[in-house]
């Protein structure tokens, strides 16, 4: 590899790639056992749903349409994270899962991944409802056909995660890539899963606004050498 490229990739995907590497060598699969539990459970709820007596039951318990009460998606959107889609590979989801989750959990932490993880779902749910009342004539509005779809399932958590690890880790080339990747699948092919995901995209990226102003506050706040409440780092 020539040097500019080389120092690209060091400085695009350098920090993050130290800190995967370092809780992967270190702790092994302790570093990331909530997304073990996670593949192993999408997998578990892939062999339930295509067997005859098993689709009811995962569509009862983690399917979420927008046709669907708001308290009744909301109680299923738990393990509807987990609920693969049937028209696609679930090789393609377990895969998903195992690599963003991995990292995400790795340098976010459980709760934190979690928690985006949840928001960028939930964000592609609520859009879907708003989309379907503001109607197809309307730029962000969807056909009526659509609330009868049935959600993204961790796709979207997924987007929304990428989004997040790369701001994080000042990837910005790669989160970039992420979002325009969105983008392009809603021009080539509009349909609801595209559209949940770039509202997931939007809800990250207020998430990251917000942290972005905070550090910058933070910043403002602290004493700077030349100022009357600075001092001396103490060395020993």
């Amino acid at each position: 590899m020539s040097p500019a490229p080389r120092r690209f990739a060091r400085r695009e995907w350098g920090p993050l790639y130290t800190a995967v590497r370092t809780a992967l060598v270190t702790r092994r699969w302790r570093a990331a056992p909530m997304t073990l539990a996670a593949v192993c459970l999408t997998a578990l709820f892939q062999l339930t749903q295509n067997q005859h007596w098993g689709y009811q039951p995962v569509q009862d318990i983690g399917s979420v349409r927008a046709e669907d009460p708001l308290w009744l998606a909301l109680a299923r959107t738990p393990l509807s994270l987990f609920v693969p889609a049937l028209d696609l590979p679930v090789w393609g989801a377990l895969a998903q899962i195992l690599l963003v989750f991995g990292i995400a959990e790795i340098c976010l932490g459980r709760r934190r991944t979690l928690a985006l993880a949840y928001t960028a779902t939930l964000a592609g749910t609520l859009y879907a409802r708003i989309g379907i009342a503001l109607g197809p004539d309307s730029p962000l509005g969807l056909p009526a056909s659509d609330a009868r779809v049935v959600d993204t399932g961790p796709s979207a958590a997924v987007v929304g995660l990428a989004v997040f690890v790369c701001w994080r880790y000042r990837a910005w080339w790669t989160g970039a890539l992420v979002i325009v990747a969105m983008v392009v699948e809603v021009l080539v092919k509009e349909n609801l899963a595209g559209k949940e995901h770039l509202a997931a995209i939007a809800a990250v990226l207020v998430i990251v606004a917000l942290g972005a102003w905070r550090e910058r506050r933070q910043d403002e706040s602290e004493p700077r050498p030349g100022t009357r409440s600075w001092k001396p780092p103490i060395r020993s």
